[in-house]
């Protein structure tokens, strides 16, 4: 049965793309077809990389697709006003799913930015692409000064939309983590939420075999996530 998990962020630049080119590269490892998603894509212009191109580099035996793309780096709702194009909407986002599922076992979308960043036409957001999907978030969170703010907001924001936070991944952790880093990560760890890994400082900087062949390690509880049938479920009458 195919899964499908939403990946965002407690802000934006926190390491979402390279996170989910790890999580895809833990899953394959574990035997499970993967596709990545990225509904709308800013700060990259036609024909250039964007972030389901760096997937791609990392982690080749993925399959990937992207939905809007716009030119300007900033939230979609301003970059797409001042491109005069209209966002898709949620409905639409939602149409995709199925077809999307259809050729996977596992299905990650990576969100823009942090939760309630807007990413339809009528100022939907990943929460409420999550919250029409049924499907579990996963967050990616800092390691260094602000992250235990940044994440029990928007842990608190997922309870308070009655949605599931599979777990959290910390997007780049040091090679020489100081004592904040270190009591934040012990910290992450007690909110109630899974803390399923953390990557390396510059883990996107490997080559794509050492990248692939690492990945894995970098998660702790992931392998419960796989196993388990209703983590990241969809309801395919709802959909």
């Amino acid at each position: 049965m195919s899964r499908t998990f939403l990946i965002t962020g407690t802000d934006t630049g926190v390491g979402k793309t390279v996170v989910t080119a790890a999580l895809a590269a833990a899953f394959i490892a574990a035997g499970e077809r993967v596709h990545v998603h990225k509904p709308v894509q800013t700060g990259v212009a036609a024909g250039a990389a964007g972030d389901v191109a760096e997937v791609e580099r990392l982690v080749p035996h993925v399959s990937t697709s992207e939905g809007l793309r716009l030119t300007e780096p900033m939230a979609p709702v301003p970059a797409a006003r001042i491109e005069r194009v209209r966002l898709p909407s949620l409905t639409r986002q939602i149409e995709q799913l199925p077809a999307l599922r259809g050729a996977a076992d596992v299905l990650l979308v990576e969100g823009a930015g942090g939760l309630l960043v807007q990413l339809g036409g009528r100022g939907e957001t990943i929460a409420d692409l999550a919250a029409e999907a049924r499907a579990p978030l996963i967050v990616v969170t800092r390691a260094g000064l602000g992250t235990l703010n940044h994440t029990e907001l928007t842990l608190e924001a997922i309870a308070h939309r009655g949605l599931r936070a599979a777990g959290l991944v910390i997007g780049s952790w040091p090679a020489r983590p100081g004592v904040i880093e270190r009591t934040n990560r012990h910290h992450l760890a007690g909110l109630g939420v899974p803390l399923l890994g953390a990557l390396p400082a510059g883990a996107d900087g490997l080559a794509p075999s050492e990248f692939q062949r690492l990945a894995p390690g970098w998660f702790q509880d992931l392998p419960r996530a796989i196993a388990d049938p209703f983590l990241g479920q969809h309801d395919e009458g709802h959909l």
